[in-house]
């Protein structure tokens, strides 16, 4: 009887831990960058906070789901003459998001491979990553956000 009455606390454990237990944590943050429009869609908690115009590579942005690796304030890159990258937020090797001098060719592909933005939107955006954590971040490089026609 004994031996009956731990294997039945014992299931009754395990099944509240499966039913009880905290659900996978998700993004808090969610970045979207559409190459096609050249533009940044950014959800906050669900929420629709921004949208903005970015530079991506000029075909060599990667495209894929990432997460933050490294976060820069005022970083300066070593591949391209010292150039200014401010609140740069790195994803995949040498490739971040982050501010721009060139805000006039916003919109368009400009860039090496990075994603660029106006540099008071890269500010925005790096303080979001610093309050949430890069943990809490998904950064989503797309091609095209294509959408299905119904018939």
């Amino acid at each position: 009887m004994l031996r009956f009455g731990m294997a039945a606390a014992t299931a009754a454990a395990m099944f509240a831990a499966c039913v009880f237990a905290p659900v996978a944590a998700h993004a808090d943050i969610v970045v979207t960058v559409d190459k096609a429009k050249q533009r940044m869609l950014v959800i906050v908690n669900g929420e629709h906070r921004h949208t903005w115009p970015v530079s991506t590579g000029l075909g060599n942005t990667p495209s894929g789901s990432y997460r933050p690796q490294l976060l820069s304030r005022n970083h300066r890159s070593t591949l391209f003459n010292n150039a200014p990258m401010p609140y740069a937020i790195f994803y995949s090797g040498h490739y971040a998001i982050h501010g721009t001098t060139a805000v006039a060719q916003l919109g368009s592909r400009a860039s090496k491979g990075c994603v660029r933005l106006h540099p008071s939107n890269a500010a925005v955006l790096f303080a979001l990553v610093q309050q949430h954590g890069a943990a809490n971040t998904r950064i989503l490089i797309q091609d095209s956000v294509t959408r299905v026609a119904h018939r």
